[in-house]
């Protein structure tokens, strides 16, 4: 991953989005992003000197042509956003399958996790992005401004996936040590050893974060291209399982992947927790500017 990630086209497109929450996140000093809930009756407050990182659309350019000093404009009752975004580091999230159109989950789903944190960065959030692994976790920031875009695309380039991973106890661990809660973006397969992700997701939650939950999963994990007698070995235990494959095998399968999924979903509805089920071969622009505004999240 580098900065040929964003083509012009892409960059014109994502400095045009905003990230959005629902609920107020009080903010350590001022910024850009507002809830929703604050309505429209925004009123102009004050202005403050233009610093390196600050967002361009914010100077107020009838001042700069009288006075030749660029001034951004503050707004009342305006606060920054704080911006999560993790990710599953564990050895699953490295596969990919035999679909040519198809990407490893991690890389995939660092691509768009980079993207939100362009957003937020341009916008004058602050952006932490973390990936979850058994031990210590891989971390970078929180920063806030334009100038730290680099830097970060360099740091999530060193972050890979690797071993095993309890998604719910990592989830729990990172809500309750972080200190300002705010937006976060979740990206994983939900595939840890023990399948639970609930508590971890309802803590974040109870510590006031907003949450929003993509659940990334490669083509060939919806639809198996397998068959006969195999030893199937998993990619973070190690552990082999001998199975049979055939129709009903395969049926049975399905049945119960979809369930999976729609029991997640079900839970996410219930507690207010956005979320979106996708595979490897969704365009990771398309799920910016298209899933996550569909969402309400982007705007």
């Amino acid at each position: 991953m580098s900065e040929a990630l964003f083509d012009p086209a892409t960059l014109r497109k994502l400095e045009q989005l905003s990230i959005i929450a629902s609920q107020v996140r009080t903010g350590a000093m001022k910024g850009e992003r507002r809830s929703k809930k604050r309505g429209t009756s925004i009123e102009f407050a004050d202005y403050r000197d233009y610093v390196k990182g600050d967002d361009l659309r914010r100077v107020d350019w009838n001042i700069y042509a009288r006075l030749e000093r660029p001034f951004i404009k503050l707004l009342e009752e305006e606060e920054d956003l704080a911006t999560h975004l993790i990710i599953d580091g564990s050895a699953s999230m490295d596969w990919t399958g035999d679909n040519i159109f198809s990407h490893k989950k991690f890389v995939w789903s660092m691509r768009v996790l980079a993207g939100l944190a362009y957003v937020s960065l341009i916008s004058g959030d602050f952006v932490a992005v973390t990936a979850l692994q058994e031990g210590k976790n891989l971390s970078w920031g929180p920063h806030r401004g334009r100038a730290y875009l680099l830097p970060m695309l360099k740091d999530l380039e060193k972050m890979t996936p690797l071993g095993a991973l309890d998604v719910n106890t990592k989830l729990r661990e990172y809500a309750m040590r972080a200190r300002r809660p705010g937006m976060c973006f979740v990206f994983s397969d939900l595939m840890s050893d023990n399948g639970a992700y609930r508590e971890g997701l309802s803590l974040l939650q109870g510590r006031g974060f907003e949450v929003t939950l993509i659940h990334i999963l490669s083509p060939d994990e919806i639809q198996p291209s397998l068959e006969g007698d195999l030893r199937l070995i998993d990619v973070e235990t190690g552990r082999a399982q001998e199975v049979t494959v055939d129709q009903e095998m395969m049926a049975v399968y399905k049945q119960r992947l979809e369930t999976w999924q729609q029991e997640i979903a079900e839970f996410c509805l219930k507690r207010g927790i956005h979320y979106l089920a996708l595979d490897t071969t969704t365009p990771w622009e398309e799920l910016i500017l298209f899933n996550l505004r569909r969402l309400g999240v982007l705007r």
